[in-house]
């Protein structure tokens, strides 16, 4: 919210890599009612890959089963890429059995969440991952992106 006395609320950048426009909608949906948030979408790893080095959002929330490769994969490829290694990748999947949770949580996932997943917690984990954002930045790594809220960079799903 902007108030005529106080400076302008932190954007944070959401890159959600997803293939199946049903999730994509909800989570679109979701992030719409806050408006400290600008979505960017892919429905491929490697095109999610190459916008994460491009526009260093605060967190890459991330489907397990894409067309292109496994979320795994691509966490290990955005994990051995300097420019995009800081960022906190949370997983959103239907593989909800707990060993696949705990091999997720392994691997490196920030969090890892099971669709159909609670608001709630959701909304919780992403405001985790922009905390771990602003330290990095008051810390003095580089800001990311400079995008307005309704900013729209969305790969279009088949």
């Amino acid at each position: 919210m902007l108030t005529s006395n106080g400076p302008a609320p932190r954007l944070h950048l959401v890159l959600y890599i997803e293939d199946n426009l049903a999730n994509l909608a909800l989570v679109e949906a979701l992030l719409e009612r806050r408006g400290d948030v600008t979505l960017i979408s892919s429905c491929t790893a490697r095109d999610g890959i190459v916008m994460a080095g491009a526009r260093q959002p605060d967190v890459i929330v991330m489907d397990i089963h894409l067309p292109d490769m496994s979320g795994f994969d691509a966490l290990i490829r955005l994990r051995d890429d300097g420019a995009t290694a800081h960022i906190p990748v949370m997983a959103l999947s239907s593989d909800a059995y707990v060993r696949q949770i705990e091999e997720g949580l392994a691997a490196g996932f920030f969090r890892y969440l099971t669709k159909p997943f609670k608001i709630a917690e959701f909304m919780e984990a992403l405001d985790q991952s922009f905390d771990i954002a602003d330290a990095r930045r008051r810390a003095g790594h580089p800001a990311p992106h400079a995008t307005a809220p309704g900013g729209d960079e969305r790969q279009a799903c088949q």
